[in-house]
């Protein structure tokens, strides 16, 4: 499902009349309206669709291929991708990936790439499948959409584990589709290697036209007070020393009492992929910890509605969902759970 250019446009105008905010792009606006729980406010959306692929078929006409699969979509009314191609050969391939770079915005919706897939569907099955995706498909990518902008200071944040990840604060700038503010700077070799620092102009991208990062710094406009920037050596968070470990990138804060990686070990915990428990973002989290109500995540099944309602902006409203998302989460499956608790090099798969 998506939302072509122009109903986004259309859709901007309306919400611009009414006095209502403005969109930042499509693809954030098309998985909004599918998310709202009045569906008499998604039929307003002018949401469209691509059939692309058959997912079970009972009677009817054999299969061989995937444009067998297609036609048999078009012929049953089904919208179908006019652009879809049939090639024979790598270079065809190569040929087809080039032009819809170069003409990607010709289309009245947003792409970052071409898939390209075998069409033998007997091919398909002999090549199977990893736990991520299949083996006989395969997304071309286009190079991502760049801009230049102001490096404010770099920061670093802690994260569960007590890895420490540098990131970079920006003036705000429109790339890839929407406005970026902070970009990540991966760790302390990648600074180092790319030689940023705090006042530089540098480029910043969407890697795979997600997540924002810096490619590196435009020197000739840098300034000649510059100063290469220093990885802390203690814990921004708690102070503690942080530690790199010989022959390894990533640089840790080994206190695990860490206010910073207490408030993420629960955030982990309620996350949609582990026990999704609505109303327990980041923010509630640190509101949580810093009342002295929940250490770690057994005590969020011990939260009550009475010390939940003296929180400052915790209205009964959000305590009572807060207290349903709780309560909902105790039905997760034990995989949930497992994921939730944040094992290293134990995830979903």
């Amino acid at each position: 499902s998506y939302m072509p250019l122009s109903a986004f446009e259309e859709l901007n105008r309306r919400q611009m009349e009414a006095g209502l905010k403005i969109f930042a792009n499509p693809r954030n606006s098309a998985a909004g309206s599918l998310r709202q729980k009045d569906a008499s406010i998604t039929a307003t959306r002018e949401l469209s669709l691509w059939a692309y692929q058959v997912g079970a078929l009972e009677g009817g006409p054999d299969l061989h291929s995937q444009s067998d699969a297609l036609s048999l979509l078009r012929d049953c009314g089904l919208p179908v991708n006019p652009e879809i191609k049939v090639v024979h050969g790598i270079d065809e391939v190569f040929a087809f990936c080039t032009h819809w770079r170069e003409h990607r915005h010709d289309l009245d919706y947003e792409i970052d790439g071409v898939v390209v897939k075998v069409d033998d569907l007997a091919l398909q099955r002999r090549l199977g499948a990893t736990s991520h995706a299949p083996r006989w498909a395969i997304a071309y990518k286009f190079p991502p959409e760049e801009r230049t902008t102001t490096l404010l200071r770099i920061m670093v944040s802690i994260g569960r584990t007590g890895k420490a990840t540098p990131f970079a604060v920006l003036e705000p700038v429109f790339v890839g589709g929407s406005t970026v503010g902070l970009a990540t700077l991966h760790n302390e070799d990648q600074v180092r290697l790319k030689d940023v620092r705090p006042g530089d102009t540098v480029v910043v991208r969407k890697a795979g036209d997600v997540i924002p990062e810096v490619v590196g710094p435009v020197l000739s406009a840098r300034k000649k007070s510059s100063r290469p920037w220093h990885f802390p050596t203690k814990c921004p968070s708690c102070g503690e020393p942080l530690t790199r470990l010989a022959g390894e990138s990533d640089t840790f804060c080994t206190n695990l009492e860490c206010p910073a990686q207490r408030v993420q070990r629960i955030v982990h915990f309620a996350s949609r992929g582990a026990m999704d428990i609505e109303g327990l973002g980041e923010k509630r989290v640190v509101q949580l910890v810093d009342a002295g109500l929940v250490a770690d995540v057994g005590d969020i099944y011990a939260l009550e509605a009475p010390s939940l309602i003296e929180i400052e902006r915790m209205g009964a409203l959000s305590v009572e969902n807060l207290l349903r998302g709780i309560e909902s989460s105790k039905s997760r499956p034990l995989s949930r759970v497992l994921v939730g608790l944040g094992i290293r090099h134990l995830g979903q798969a």
